[in-house]
């Protein structure tokens, strides 16, 4: 059961060879960032990349004809749910569409896992998506008629490890309550309830990380945002890229910054309490959602493997479940299990349809 296994990031693409669970081969390649600007949008990066896969290929000894299923990241299609979808012409519509998904490199998962299966006959999915979530009615109401909140955070590596933590532990995911909390570059956290996450907070609405301001005061955002000392981009880049613990102490490596604070830096080590501090009260607020009733408490993601952060994370939130760390980012793993699953008919593949709604296009999962 050979699987090819495509991740776009934002300058690179990861990917990878799996024989069922077992990784065959992996590369990331990277792309020169100024020669991605010539590209207006997503998809029309598509050429490029498709290149880069079919050169992976031919390096790789793999024939084509070998493949069972291609996965790609999923993108940031609004309204999906959880699990894998098979790639189909609304999807590919939607992940190129701006009124129903945001733009990210990540879209382009599904797009390329089409372009090489199509041509085999073989199905190209793509599984748990950025955007993807059960969140119920009453999660999604804010303050702002405009607005309504959506699920958006870390979900593959986040339930991967939910699966991972309820099979070493003899459960089943679905008998499990748990919260998670991604740490990356950008930090999320998401409540994991017998098999849904039915709620999240990411670093749009919650905590700050090492590279992503997190929620600000919003009246001191829109003052900033009209000061006429910043650029929309400039913005963007202080809310995404240049926030956090960047803007603070002028780097994201949690290794630089533990030894700022074994030097002695008092302001490293109030800005690092201040992290952890965040995370915490994140996974609280989540606790709250399940009215208490917490089988774990799961902390991911590369950043995980700072034990400075992940012990005073757990200094704070321990009384409301035990604190399981399992540190490192597992995404391509995390997709080619996924497609196994959809394969063995362990899980069935969901269907995007473009739906008409009253106020335009709606996607619906």
């Amino acid at each position: 059961m050979k699987l090819l296994i495509i991740n776009p990031g934002s300058t690179s693409t990861k990917l990878a060879l799996y024989d069922g669970a077992k990784k065959l081969l992996q590369e990331n390649l990277e792309h020169d960032a100024a020669a991605l600007q010539q590209y207006h949008g997503i998809g029309d990066q598509v050429p490029m990349r498709l290149a880069v896969i079919r050169d992976f290929l031919d390096r790789s000894g793999v024939h084509p004809e070998e493949l069972a299923a291609v996965i790609g990241r999923g993108g940031l299609v609004f309204g999906l749910k959880t699990g894998g979808y098979l790639v189909n012409e609304d999807l590919c519509h939607a992940l190129v569409d701006d009124d129903l998904s945001q733009p990210h490199a990540s879209n382009l998962g599904g797009l390329l896992a089409r372009e090489i299966a199509a041509p085999l006959g073989i199905p190209a999915y793509i599984y748990d998506a950025v955007t993807s979530g059960e969140l119920t009615d009453v999660a999604k109401i804010t303050g702002f008629v405009d607005i309504e909140r959506r699920s958006f955070c870390h979900v593959l590596n986040s339930r991967a490890m939910a699966l991972r933590y309820a099979r070493e532990h003899g459960k089943h995911y679905e008998e499990l309550n748990l919260i998670v909390a991604h740490l990356g570059g950008g930090i999320s956290a998401s409540v994991h309830r017998h098999g849904e996450i039915i709620d999240s907070v990411g670093d749009d609405d919650g905590q700050f990380s090492p590279e992503r301001s997190g929620c600000v005061p919003s009246l001191g955002l829109i003052k900033l945002c009209y000061s006429g000392k910043y650029t929309y981009e400039e913005m963007r880049k202080k809310i995404r890229g240049r926030g956090g613990m960047y803007a603070h102490l002028g780097t994201s490596d949690c290794r630089v910054i533990e030894q700022m604070i074994r030097d002695g830096d008092r302001h490293a080590d109030l800005i690092f309490q201040a992290q952890a501090y965040q995370i915490a009260k994140a996974i609280g607020l989540l606790s709250i959602v399940l009215k208490g009733d917490c089988d774990a408490i799961i902390l991911t993601g590369g950043v995980a493997n700072s034990k400075m952060l992940t012990e005073r994370v757990e200094d704070y939130v321990k009384f409301i479940a035990p604190v399981c760390v399992m540190p490192g980012e597992n995404e391509m793993e995390a997709l080619a299990l996924g497609g196994m699953r959809i394969l063995q008919g362990e899980e069935n593949a969901r269907i995007y349809h473009i739906l008409n709604g009253v106020n335009g296009k709606e996607g619906q999962g």
